[in-house]
Order: structure tokens, then C-alpha cells, then sequence
């Protein structure tokens, strides 16, 4: 059996572009599951969840708060972009969320993510930002901007 951890950092190792500095380390991701709030979803290449045996294609990582649930991370691994697994993560993930008491989808994101698109095109719409927020690798200040998706 593969280990889902060791799924969900290869597809972090795939998707997130080192410039941004948004990945997470494997010691994030093991300390947020940690807790009983927060969740992740694995997705196979066709779109369904991952079996045993079987690499993951993409992933969410989310967290349940009172009445809200925050996306902390989704990716898909650049190979299997453009197929609707980011829509099927998200389907699955406001399903989960609606069981566990939620009301709304919160995501925060830099401005500029191309992931936007997808998040805008499922329901999300801005809420706030935070100017300067973000730092880059390599110093840049890029701001951020929080969205919300209403379950029901």
C-alpha cells in the first residue's frame, strides 16, 4: 500500500512551481492531519478516489472551523490538468464539508494564481485581500486574496 502522505507530497512535488514558494514540506502536511480537523481528499487519474494501490492525480488538504470549511491546498499533478479533476476535488470537497457542518468554502490564494479560473467557475467569489501578504522566495510581496463558496 502506498503511503497517502507520500501521494500527496509527489503531487505537490509535481504542481507547485518552486518560484511561489507554496508548497508544503512533508513535516506541514503530516503536523496539520494531525489534528481531527483537518482532512484531504486523494483523486486518481480518472477521477475517483485513489485505490490502494494507485498514485494519486490530485489532492485537497481542508479544515473544518465552525460552520466553514478552509481549502488550505488543492493541486493536480500537470499531467492530468484540463481533465476536471480540480472540479471533481472540489465537488467531493463541498460534499465532505456540507456532512461535517459547513456552510461555505473559504480559500485564501496570491493574486495572479491561474487556479482562479477554477475556483470563480465553481462559485467562489472574492471576499477580501490582504495587500503585501505573501513573500516569494526570493523577496517579492504579492498580495492575497481570500474567497468564499456558500454550500447549500
Amino acid at each position: 500500500m502506498i503511503d497517502d502522505i507520500d501521494r500527496i507530497m509527489a503531487v505537490m512535488a509535481s504542481s507547485f512551481d518552486p518560484a511561489w514558494g507554496e508548497a508544503w514540506n512533508r513535516r506541514q502536511v503530516e503536523d496539520a492531519l494531525s489534528f481531527d480537523s483537518c482532512h484531504y481528499y486523494l483523486v486518481s487519474a480518472q477521477g475517483k478516489p485513489v485505490a490502494d494501490d494507485e498514485s494519486a492525480a490530485g489532492f485537497s488538504l481542508s479544515r473544518t472551523g465552525y460552520e466553514e470549511e478552509e481549502l488550505l491546498l488543492l493541486a493536480v499533478d500537470p499531467e492530468f490538468r484540463r481533465l476536471g479533476l480540480g472540479r471533481s476535488i472540489l465537488d467531493a470537497l463541498k460534499l465532505a464539508a456540507s456532512g461535517r457542518g459547513a456552510k461555505r468554502l473559504l480559500l485564501e490564494m496570491r493574486r495572479g494564481n491561474p487556479a482562479q479560473t477554477l475556483y470563480s467557475s465553481f462559485g467562489f467569489y472574492q471576499i477580501g485581500e490582504r495587500k503585501e501578504y505573501y513573500r516569494t522566495p526570493c523577496g517579492d510581496r504579492i498580495d492575497a486574496l481570500t474567497f468564499a463558496c456558500d454550500i447549500g
